[in-house]
């Protein structure tokens, strides 16, 4: 038994043990697509998917989350609500993960009592705990517990489980919420959420590239690329195309940032970092 396989069986052994229902929040990444297909296996129909649509999940994240239900043959729940009706959210200050995952707590809570359910669990894994995670306080405050966690799994062990599980998406790029492309101290609002949604879009359609993040900082789009995927980007011809096309969104100014994708959440505002 290889080491992912050793693993993924002490995952579902941690669901055999809690011996309860429990409701996984599935939120298209691969993380907690590995929780939830554990615990299919363990509890099998007493394991339930919940996904939150909150208006700062992209549209692909959520296609995510319900092709991956679909997969592993799990029951998925989608509750709504809009998260930019929560005020101390949309104004985005450093702790504005701290509120998103309070008010998802609180929904999945709700779903929770309404379903006799008393073990919810995130996707969350050891590599989470070196960023600055302010949400992964508020969970915990919660009682929603990190399964991963408890087993030191890290990114990679998350990986090639999915992998050696036939997952589809066992190399799918990380993701987070739209809302993580605004600095700190500028408002949250849908017409940014939308355009950088769909200026995403565009540079993943135009570059063939996969992990994409365009920073918006009002007049400037700044695009991050994966360090491995910089090199796609130098092509003239496609770079006029996008200068144009975000430029058609509002921006004014696009710019490359040369020091590639930066998944911690504090660097969210321009600063040394090079830029064409």
């Amino acid at each position: 038994m290889n080491l992912e396989d050793k693993f993924f069986q002490q995952l579902v052994s941690w669901f055999h043990d809690k011996n309860q229902k429990a409701i996984i929040a599935l939120s298209g990444g691969v993380d907690s697509a590995v929780v939830a297909m554990a615990a299919k296996k363990a509890l099998d129909k007493n394991a339930i998917a919940v996904t939150a649509d909150y208006n700062t999940l992209s549209a692909d994240e959520l296609k995510s989350a319900k092709k991956i239900a679909k997969e592993i043959n799990i029951e998925h729940k989608i509750i709504k609500y809009n998260e930019l009706d929560n005020i101390e959210f949309v104004k985005n200050d450093s702790l504005r993960c701290y509120h998103c995952r309070t008010e998802l707590s609180t929904y999945l809570l709700k779903e929770a009592r309404q379903m006799n359910v008393h073990l919810i669990v995130d996707g969350t894994n050891t590599d989470d705990l070196t960023d600055y995670r302010p949400g992964i306080k508020a969970l915990r405050e919660n009682g929603i517990q990190s399964p991963l966690v408890e087993l030191g799994i890290n990114k990679q062990n998350v990986r090639n489980i999915a992998k050696s599980n036939n997952l589809s998406v066992c190399d799918k790029s990380s993701n987070s919420c739209l809302a993580s492309r605004i600095p700190h101290g500028m408002a949250v609002t849908f017409e940014k959420l939308k355009r950088i949604e769909t200026a995403e879009s565009l540079v993943k359609t135009i570059f063939k590239v996969k992990q994409v993040r365009v920073r918006d900082h009002q007049d400037i789009a700044r695009i991050e690329v994966g360090r491995e995927e910089i090199k796609d980007m130098f092509d003239t011809v496609k770079l006029s195309e996008i200068d144009s096309k975000l430029k058609d969104l509002g921006f004014k100014h696009i710019a490359l940032d040369l020091s590639g994708y930066k998944s911690r959440e504090n660097i969210n505002t321009p600063s040394s970092n090079k830029t064409i």
